[in-house]
């Protein structure tokens, strides 16, 4: 898997990027053997589909995962772990010592800027893929000596509205990202593909008979970050997702939302206000857990801290089909 600049760039046009990046560092906004497969034109798509490139490849060799896209050479991302471990940003793993048996998987998987700078006993230092939102950029750009110049081959994937990754000018998160990658070649930088953000949109729908555009709904960078370790990994291990039920529970554990900020909104609280929430576009975080619990029941997903196993007989509490 290499991902190598363009040849034939001046020394001047690298010195334009690198002040076009200082601009961005200042202004501080953001909006919130290969297998050769042909890409299917085809927007329906179920969970099997997202399994099938991965299980018909041996797994010595890498995945072609043409939804992922090089900001270089727009060549598809070619990767394949055994064993993952998918870590959140949860208060939950404050104090949980998960660290060496995070940084033992073959492949561990972080979410936007999620920190392992003096959190490494709880949630490891290794880092070999991050699933990044459109609206964490900044904060990327402004943590760069952690999360880009010590990135040590990590794979970073963004994900975001198709107007924002646009290629002819216009998208402002591409455009942004092609200054990084050119500043800093040795990034791994890929973006998921407007083809594949319609999929994501069409599984939701199927997985819980709801439109995501009519329920006021953004899929979180959980979502993405799910369906990325789905067609990356054989097996997942997911470490600080409660399961769907957690904060109805009367007496559930109260954790701030991210582990690196401890003063944070509580994680239930952000969880219900979301899910219910009625006016402007939330996150339905517990419905997204139900539609992996679901999963969890055909795939080969574990979770831990906390620890957890799906009911063995799925449910229709939310709406979700019981059937993948």
């Amino acid at each position: 898997m290499k991902t190598r600049m363009r040849p034939g760039i001046a020394v001047f046009v690298a010195i334009t990027m690198f002040a076009s990046l200082l601009v961005l560092y200042s202004s501080g906004s953001g909006s919130d053997s290969t297998m050769k497969r042909a890409q299917p034109q085809s927007t329906k798509v179920n969970v099997e589909t997202l399994k099938t490139a991965t299980e018909q490849q041996h797994e010595s060799q890498p995945t072609v995962l043409p939804g992922y896209i090089s900001i270089t050479d727009h060549k598809p991302l070619m990767m394949h772990c055994r064993t993952c471990a998918l870590v959140t940003s949860s208060g939950h793993l404050t104090g949980s010592l998960q660290g060496d048996r995070i940084d033992q998987s073959e492949c561990v998987i972080r979410m936007n800027d999620a920190p392992t700078k003096d959190y490494g006993r709880d949630v490891g230092n290794k880092t070999n893929v991050r699933v990044i939102a459109h609206s964490s950029i900044q904060r990327i750009l402004r943590n760069r000596s952690e999360l880009l110049n010590g990135s040590q081959g990590t794979v970073f994937i963004f994900w975001g509205p198709s107007t924002y990754m646009r290629k002819d000018g216009k998208g402002h998160v591409y455009n942004n990202l092609r200054i990084m990658n050119q500043i800093l070649p040795h990034l791994k930088v890929y973006i998921i593909t407007r083809h594949k953000m319609i999929q994501a949109d069409e599984l939701f729908r199927r997985e819980t008979g709801k439109d995501r555009k009519v329920s006021n709904t953004w899929l979180s960078t959980g979502w993405f970050t799910m369906l990325t370790a789905l067609e990356l990994c054989d097996r997942i291990n997911i470490y600080g997702m409660v399961s769907p039920s957690f904060c109805r529970e009367p007496n559930h554990t109260s954790v701030p939302y991210h582990y690196y900020e401890p003063s944070g909104p509580d994680e239930c609280t952000m969880y219900i206000s979301h899910e219910y929430g009625k006016k402007g576009s939330h996150h339905r975080f517990i419905t997204e857990k139900q539609v992996f619990a679901n999963w969890a029941r055909t795939f080969n997903i574990h979770f831990y801290q906390p620890e957890w196993k799906p009911d063995l007989q799925p449910t229709n509490n939310t709406g979700i089909n019981s059937k993948l």
